[in-house]
């Protein structure tokens, strides 16, 4: 019983200083998140409000699903000390690898889909052999692969759109999850759902904090997790509330929660998903501790390809065709999304949450200015700053440690 209570006390006795190391080790995170909220109240006000209307936080969703999708694969590449450059061809090679066999030779859509996947997969591979097992910088690797799928895209479509979609594949990016309760101008299924999910998270957070404490790891106050869970609950909460009073959560919300909470799990819980963290943060130690850093480098770019090939489908899906220059630039602005939510340059940090957030500025950033009539070229310049400004932070917080 004593030993109990001195466990349970710890972190009640140590408050102040847990919280500061807890803000410390999270400050990225923390400090992302916050300017999240920040900046939506901020084009919230100079949009006069539009950019929470229900309408327009569908469409942010929609616009940013396949982002989100690629900066989850990209977190684990980038966390492994490399980077992949061809994701945006990639994206657009399995848009048009899609097009062909559905609208060209009338296949099937679930094993138009498979085969899609597939080749995602493989491709991931081809680039991975080369950077896993003869040491080839994956810089040098993917800069060969981006150039190499986009001759392939124009070479598959003959250089000219292909297109439309059938209506059911067309649902995988502009669909809803249908509304069982048929209350009409609200979606009772969409909220009923979401707030399962958010009440879901809040118990399984509390049951990890119970779980680190019974294993004696410092925790957080009880009142600031409390208070951090309870905000960020209410934000999700309004945020669905304003979903539903639409057509509820589109089925690639739904994608994207379930791939955000088995990366997580996976990152933070898995084996394999320390391991990889391990491989960023020290190589040479990794190898000398039996991890086959060579097998999972190899692992983190299959992962990579096959999660870049579902974000060509669902980008495919969006635009309900398939054009030579889909893709452009995606690569940038994934790589901007997994550091600015705070992975570092050198391997070895970073979450999935993290990149989530950091997509999700990105996303708001281009959604207000596109409503604020901002041109495309100061929206490139604003966003150049912003990542600069995060891996500018980045650097200074690990010189201020060191």
């Amino acid at each position: 019983m004593s030993t109990q209570s001195t466990e349970l006390s710890a972190p009640v006795t140590n408050g102040s200083r847990v919280l500061t190391k807890s803000w410390k080790g999270n400050i990225r995170e923390y400090g992302m998140l916050m300017a999240l909220v920040v900046i939506m109240l901020f084009f919230q006000f100079l949009t006069d409000g539009v950019l929470l209307k229900p309408l327009n936080l569908t469409n942010l969703v929609l616009q940013n699903s396949y982002i989100i999708i690629m900066a989850i694969g990209m977190l684990l590449v980038i966390v492994a000390g490399h980077i992949d450059l061809s994701v945006g061809s990639v994206v657009g090679f399995i848009g048009a690898l899609a097009a062909v066999l559905m609208v060209n030779l009338n296949w099937p859509i679930i094993p138009a889909v498979l085969v899609c996947l597939v080749m995602g997969g493989l491709i991931g591979a081809a680039q991975g052999y080369w950077v896993a097992y003869y040491r080839i910088p994956a810089f040098i690797v993917t800069l060969a692969g981006m150039l190499v799928f986009k001759g392939l895209t124009l070479a598959l479509l003959n250089g000219q759109s292909v297109g439309p979609f059938p209506d059911t594949f067309q649902r995988l990016s502009s669909g809803f999850i249908p509304d069982f309760f048929g209350a009409g101008g609200f979606h009772v299924t969409s909220f009923l759902i979401g707030m399962g999910l958010i009440a879901f998270l809040f118990i399984t957070g509390y049951q990890q904090r119970k779980n680190q404490i019974a294993h004696q790891i410092a925790v957080e106050p009880l009142q600031f997790f409390l208070i951090k869970n309870i905000v960020l609950s209410v934000a999700a909460g309004y945020i669905l509330y304003l979903l539903s009073t639409y057509q509820g959560l589109p089925n690639v919300l739904i994608i994207m929660a379930l791939l955000i909470s088995a990366y997580t799990f996976f990152t933070n819980r898995s084996t394999v998903g320390r391991r990889i963290y391990a491989i960023g943060g020290n190589e040479k130690a990794a190898m000398l501790s039996g991890i086959n850093t060579k097998r999972l480098t190899f692992f983190t770019f299959v992962n990579m390809g096959m999660l870049a090939a579902l974000a060509g489908l669902v980008f495919a899906a969006r635009l309900n065709t398939a054009t030579p220059k889909a893709g452009l630039a995606f690569e940038l602005d994934v790589i901007a999304a997994v550091f600015i939510g705070g992975a570092s340059m050198q391997g070895g940090v970073g979450k999935v949450t993290g990149a989530v957030i950091g997509a999700l500025v990105m996303g708001v950033m281009n959604n207000g200015m596109s409503i604020m009539g901002i041109g495309i070229d100061w929206q490139q310049v604003i966003k150049g700053l912003v990542l600069l400004a995060a891996v500018i932070f980045d650097v200074y917080n690990k010189n201020k440690s060191a």
